[in-house]
């Protein structure tokens, strides 16, 4: 019988470990797809801000 249950924990395991990364792998379907899309005025211009702060921040 504990060989049985062995076997149960092992496919649990298993489980897990395939439904974690099917996750992750749709999640970072859906996060490239985001970055993908056209910016808007604002967000462009926010995205310039930040590139600018992190280069004055270097150099």
């Amino acid at each position: 019988m504990e060989h049985l249950n062995w076997g149960y924990i092992q496919l649990g395991l298993v489980a897990l470990i395939f439904g974690g990364l099917q996750v992750w792998w749709i999640s970072s379907v859906f996060w490239r797809r985001d970055l993908a899309r056209p910016q808007s005025g604002g967000e462009f211009r926010k995205s310039l801000e930040r590139i600018w702060k992190k280069e004055q921040r270097q150099g």
